[in-house]
């Protein structure tokens, strides 16, 4: 939806000509020439923008700005040559003043800059107000492991240095990052995330470090990467061991003298900001077998945090139940209770998807409970014994003789269905990478 601005001017032809001009800028206008008529339509309407001349029949614009300038942004019409005018309005609140007769080149000007700050104010507001509002801690449940890793992130949050988080996929670690972000001195600065799988081999360096207009085929204007974007604040990497030795390289460097350069750049640009890094991968001994740096990995591993998958923590299973009960977004709110049968099969469960597995089947039991209050057992769709999904034994019937390639893609098929397009889970199931699930699904055209 385009913006919307209140044009009040008394001069007819004026008022008309600005009023065609700016919705030929692409903005919804409305106009009235005397605060009576525009005090009626702000009765009616919400603008975003004022433009308001400082002499009107029934009232002087310096007069009424204390009172729209709290509420809506102001740009001032005066007469040409009336500087004290212009300077009370600017003290007074307004964004902008105007001179009589207007250009309308500066007119376009002036509207889009004052629009463009209000969205930026708007923006910083709500992610202020996002932040005092992070009050509920990230970390669900009350088991030693919880409380263990809760104060590793007490002590390493206030420091600088890089960490690097352990974990099987589905057991938060980006949650923990973001904790320790929240609970740094950079907290109200950016944390910005980089999936290290979803990110093609050829486009990583672009994405991480941005790169200059013309510095290869398709970079038509520059790009800030998201170093420079999380400068001041967090750059969490997810799956750190999935990157090429030339980022890993690039990405040292980052670490060890806080420089980095744009793809095709030979300018140094300078970056304050604290890496967090995250795999489910063994990078101790990749850094043996020399598929990944071990100088970059004992940079990385300059603090560690050890998250345990969820089978290994099951008292927490009735606390993250719970809050994904509460915290469920569907449109009926009807109050929904786990049965003492439906939370057994949950605590019984492996969750080879850990948190987010529980999260998703929580949800989707909520769903499948329809208007009842109770969540049974069957709504959960997890195996038990006895049930369908029994995993324990498998049969394969085949009514033709399948090639090899027809049997990879129904099972991948297979295991992306049961586990909601978890790629990571698949890739962890079949024993393969995830980049690997990644070309799996593009070449049999699965997305």
């Amino acid at each position: 939806m385009s913006a919307q601005v209140l044009v009040i001017e008394d001069d007819a032809p004026l008022n008309q000509l600005l009023g065609e001009q700016i919705q030929k800028m692409g903005y919804r206008v409305h106009c009235a020439r005397c605060w009576a008529d525009a005090d009626e339509l702000l009765r009616r309407l919400e603008p975003d923008l004022i433009l308001l001349d400082g002499r009107l029949p029934d009232a002087l614009g310096i007069d009424l700005l204390p009172n729209l300038t709290s509420q809506y942004p102001v740009v001032l019409l005066t007469a040409y040559g009336n500087v004290r005018d212009a300077v009370t309005a600017i003290r007074t609140g307004a964004s902008e003043y105007l001179m009589k007769p207007v250009n309308l080149e500066e007119l376009e000007m002036v509207l889009g800059r004052v629009l463009e700050t209000e969205k930026l104010k708007r923006e910083n507001k709500y992610f202020k107000d996002a932040l005092g509002n992070v009050q509920e801690r990230m970390l669900i449940g009350g088991s030693s492991a919880i409380k263990k890793i809760s104060k590793q992130i007490d002590v390493m949050a206030p420091n600088d240095m890089t960490v690097l988080i352990h974990g099987e996929s589905g057991t938060g670690k980006e949650l923990v990052a973001k904790e320790m972000h929240f609970k740094s001195g950079r907290a109200a600065r950016c944390f910005v995330t980089l999936d290290c799988c979803t990110v093609q081999d050829n486009l990583f360096e672009s994405e991480l470090f941005g790169h200059e207009k013309g510095a290869f085929t398709g970079a038509h204007q520059k790009k800030v990467g998201l170093v420079e974007t999380a400068n001041g604040g967090t750059l969490f990497l997810d799956e750190i061991g999935e990157i090429t030795p030339a980022a890993q390289a690039k990405l040292l460097r980052v670490i060890e003298a806080r420089r980095f350069r744009r793809v095709g750049s030979n300018k140094d640009i300078e970056v304050d900001v604290r890496i967090v890094a995250a795999t489910n991968r063994d990078l101790a001994q990749m850094a043996k077998e020399g598929s990944f740096r071990s100088d970059l990995y004992y940079r990385l591993n300059a603090l560690s945090i050890e998250l345990p998958p969820l089978r290994e923590r099951r008292e927490d299973i009735p606390e993250l139940a719970g809050h994904f009960i509460r915290h469920h977004g569907f449109s009926r709110r009807i109050e929904k209770n786990m049965s003492k049968a439906a939370m057994r099969r949950m605590t019984d469960y492996d969750w080879p998807g850990n948190v987010r597995e529980l999260k998703n089947v929580v949800e989707r039991a909520i769903i499948l409970s329809g208007d009842g209050t109770v969540i049974a057992p069957e709504h959960l769709g997890l195996p038990g014994p006895g049930s369908p999904g029994d995993m324990s034994k498998f049969e394969l019937r085949f009514d033709h003789e399948p090639t090899l390639d027809d049997l990879e893609k129904q099972y991948l098929e297979v295991l992306l269905a049961k586990h909601s397009g978890y790629r990571r889970q698949v890739a962890e199931i079949l024993g393969i990478g995830e980049r690997s699930v990644y070309r799996m699904i593009e070449r049999y055209k699965l997305e």
